[in-house]
């Protein structure tokens, strides 16, 4: 039997997963990649290191199915958008990948925000430039490292990057390229938006356009004898990860609504047609004239992540025991807890507010604290889908990837604080399985977007909103506290 391999890239890990037809997961591999921080507000990669451990998690999942490379039908792959992934002529990297969490040109960001370039650039390219959008690192290495935008002959992002290894061809799909550089109109590059920035010089360092099912290559023979894929295999162009999760969960059709409670939060909607507005961003989607409106921030889960490594509870190895933790937040009266900021990495209300706990007293313990934190991220997932609302009807039900999915508590928590209706779906490798049915449409094996959604995709679990006077006047004091961090 042949299968689809969907590779999912992380900032800072890889899942490799084989896929049926049906869409059920039969085995995965996966492996961490180091994130560094050489100086405050920079997050890097080692681009050799990732792409080292991707092939690390191919052959791992190959060695849990028990198969070798022939059984691979075709792969896709989806990644984090956003930062740069540059290499040169010769494919080589010019400097280590910077990522989407890295805020070293927030500087930039503040001007255009003040000079009119924001205002600009929203009706031409869909969105405002945040700190680790290219408009903004691209300008940044313009200005303080000439040389790597000298010496790079394609400026990439991560899944093109680990595309390019297995295959040796350069190029993005349209919901990567939307990024920063294309017009939200007609959805292809645009010579003004880089102009708009100063950026002239990268026009030809962009990579070419083609479809996210399009077959973009096939695996070489150095790329199968570091992965054990067999050399030949074809390799579909990919998306962006939030497009792919999108995909592997059902909420594919305009009006479909997707929450991811991971690194980022990610709350988004497709539409028919682009709404412009400096909170959220119209990117391209998956298929021709449809826009992916994404109110984003990077305060989701990986808040209870730090939380956990650092409070506590942890299992008896000693490692994070994040169950035990949500367990122990959720048995915590709301009305008892504390407030928290979850902006570890950066807010969606400016970037000068930083995470921090309020209203903390001497009789909270570390059930309160996690409490905090559960109900601050699901407090801002609520502001950005609360701007969503003003232009879409956000009717539900929200399909639900992340983190967040694995706990029924949370994902109820968050249905009972935005209102929505919450399903889980049967896979919780939304990002992976999405990019293994591009593989598949690119295959022949699904004719369509929703043709690949009903062969694949099954609801499992659905969390329907119960109102809560507490947890609501808890979101009241949570946009005080928010409004006076901006002050």
């Amino acid at each position: 039997m042949n299968y689809l391999l969907g590779i999912d890239a992380g900032q800072t890990v890889t899942k490799a997963v084989l896929f049926d037809d049906t869409g059920r997961a039969v085995a995965a591999g996966r492996a961490d990649t180091r994130v560094s921080s050489p100086y405050p507000r920079w997050q890097e990669r080692d681009m050799e290191e990732a792409w080292r451990q991707t092939a690390t998690a191919i052959a791992a999942c190959l060695r849990a199915a028990g198969r070798d490379g022939r059984a691979v039908a075709s792969i896709g792959l989806c990644g984090h958008n956003d930062g740069v992934y540059a290499v040169d002529g010769d494919g080589s990297p010019v400097r280590p990948a910077i990522l989407a969490t890295d805020s070293r040109a927030h500087e930039y960001v503040a001007r255009y925000r003040t000079d009119g370039t924001a205002e600009r650039a929203l009706p031409l390219t869909g969105q405002s430039p945040f700190a680790a959008s290219p408009a903004a690192v691209y300008a940044w290495l313009r200005d303080h490292e000439p040389a790597t935008l000298e010496r790079a002959r394609w400026l990439l992002f991560c899944k093109d990057w680990l595309r390019f290894r297995l295959t040796g061809v350069p190029a993005t799909d349209p919901t990567e390229a939307s990024a920063s550089f294309t017009d939200v109109a007609d959805q292809g590059y645009a010579a003004d938006a880089l102009a708009l920035y100063g950026l002239e010089a990268c026009t030809g360092k962009l990579p070419p356009i083609l479809r996210a099912d399009e077959v973009a290559g096939r695996v070489t023979e150095r790329a199968a004898a570091e992965t054990g894929l067999r050399a030949g295999t074809p390799v579909v162009t990919g998306a962006h990860d939030v497009d792919a999760a999108a995909l592997g969960l059902g909420a594919v059709d305009a009006g479909a609504v997707s929450i991811v409670m991971g690194t980022f939060s990610i709350n988004q909607v497709v539409a028919a047609d682009f709404r412009l507005d400096h909170r959220w961003q119209a990117r391209n989607f998956l298929s021709p004239s449809r826009w992916m409106h994404m109110s984003t921030s990077p305060s989701s889960a990986s808040n209870l992540d730090w939380a956990v490594r650092l409070l506590g509870p942890y299992d008896g190895d000693g490692r994070p025991d994040f169950a035990a933790a949500v367990a122990a937040g959720a048995a915590t009266a709301p009305a008892d807890a504390p407030l928290f900021l979850p902006f570890l990495y950066g807010s969606p209300h400016g970037d000068g507010i930083a995470a921090s706990f309020a209203e903390v007293r001497a009789w909270h313990g570390r059930g309160h604290l996690l409490r905090a934190v559960l109900d601050g991220v699901v407090f801002n997932h609520r502001t950005h889908l609360d701007a969503l609302r003003e232009a879409f009807d956000l009717a539900g039900p929200a399909r639900l990837a992340g983190g967040g999915a694995r706990s029924p508590q949370w994902s109820q928590l968050l249905a009972d604080v935005t209102g929505l209706p919450v399903e889980v779906v049967n896979s919780d490798e939304a990002g992976a399985r999405g990019a293994a049915a591009l593989a598949g449409i690119g295959l022949g094996w699904y004719s369509s977007l929703t043709d690949a959604v009903a062969a694949t995709v099954r609801v499992v679990r659905r969390h329907d909103p119960v109102a809560d006077p507490v947890l609501e006047e808890r979101y009241e004091r949570y946009l005080a506290l928010v409004a006076r961090a901006q002050a």
